[in-house]
């Protein structure tokens, strides 16, 4: 009989590169999501049948049982970037992530990967990462053999860094970051999904594998390199990490008075994390003991960013044309 994988938050972002690749080894693959009627599009990465979306909520244990039930891989993509609310840091990247290690150790699954961050740790400065260094923890506790992916920020096409910032020079003549001498090492979702689907099928060890691109570059220059992409010019403004927390603290107030009808842009935890670099530790485990070339972003972001231009699909035609002699 084939085999199955149960991808918690397979529709997300990272989640459906894995549930693609999954499927396209022959895996029976179930996506477990909250909202399984937005998650239909994932049924088309395979055969009729082959990838179905099923209903889990990851802070309930049963809910959680039931979706893995019968599977021989687990994989985790759930995480989130809200400290309020029922599904926060903590009931999402701690309690979740040892529910799902707890329950599949208990079903004897064969082999468990947990999505986490760079930056991951129980004892740093952010509660973002401090709820995914705690979640790294419970998960090795119940499953020490568990493949955990650590990476850098994410690009492809629907991503949240790229597009966001491209997005925001349609409507600002500057374009404000904060940390922008900052070090990231950005890195291609299906490289991603390529490391997750090696440790789903038993082809990787047990560990922790920080992952990151073949470039290492600051805030400023990664929004520059995203600018002459998309044939823009903006200024690019550094916010003080003072003032910006200001900001945040503000941007964080107005959520709370609201509601949260008003999404704070900004948050205080976000400032303290983009005080520190983002990128593979010289020890740590990578893509290269992966035997995974990851790709630059040179080669892909082009791919996708080229909507945001002034003329979008027809930028390089119009280019060209200028070009002709009458």
């Amino acid at each position: 009989m084939t085999k199955l994988v149960t991808i918690y938050g397979g529709s997300g972002f990272v989640g459906r590169y894995i549930a693609q690749r999954m499927a396209h080894a022959g895996w029976r693959v179930r996506v477990a999501v909250r909202r399984p009627n937005e998650a239909l599009f994932v049924r088309t990465y395979g055969a009729v049948g082959q990838v179905e979306p099923v209903f889990c909520n990851i802070r309930d244990d049963a809910s959680v049982a039931l979706a893995l039930h019968g599977a021989s891989a687990v994989v985790n993509c759930v995480g989130t970037f809200d400290k309020r609310g029922k599904n926060n840091f903590d009931a999402i990247q701690r309690d979740g992530a040892e529910r799902i290690a707890r329950l599949a150790a208990a079903e004897g699954v064969d082999s468990l990967v947990h999505i986490s961050a760079i930056g991951a740790d129980k004892a740093g400065d952010t509660l973002y990462g401090r709820s995914k260094g705690l979640g790294e923890e419970a998960v090795l506790r119940h499953f020490p053999g568990a493949v955990i992916l650590r990476p850098s920020v994410i690009f492809g096409a629907e991503d949240n860094f790229f597009n966001r910032f491209a997005g925001m020079t349609r409507m600002s003549p500057v374009l404000f970051v904060v940390g922008a001498e900052t070090k990231f090492q950005p890195v291609f979702v299906d490289d991603v999904a390529k490391a997750a689907e090696l440790g789903a099928t038993g082809k990787a060890g047990a560990g922790i594998y920080e992952l990151g691109g073949p470039d290492v570059m600051s805030f400023r220059a990664l929004m520059q390199m995203m600018l002459q992409i998309i044939e823009r010019r903006r200024p690019i403004v550094n916010l003080p990490f003072g003032l910006a927390k200001f900001m945040a603290w503000w941007f964080e107030l107005w959520q709370t008075v609201s509601a949260g009808l008003i999404k704070a842009p900004l948050t205080v935890d976000q400032v303290r994390s983009l005080a520190h670099d983002n990128i593979v530790a010289p020890d740590a485990k990578s893509f290269a003991d992966l035997g995974i070339e990851p790709h630059g972003m040179e080669t892909i972001l082009p791919s996708y960013l080229w909507r945001f231009r002034v003329s979008g699909q027809y930028a390089a035609i119009k280019a060209s044309a200028k070009n002709l002699k009458v």
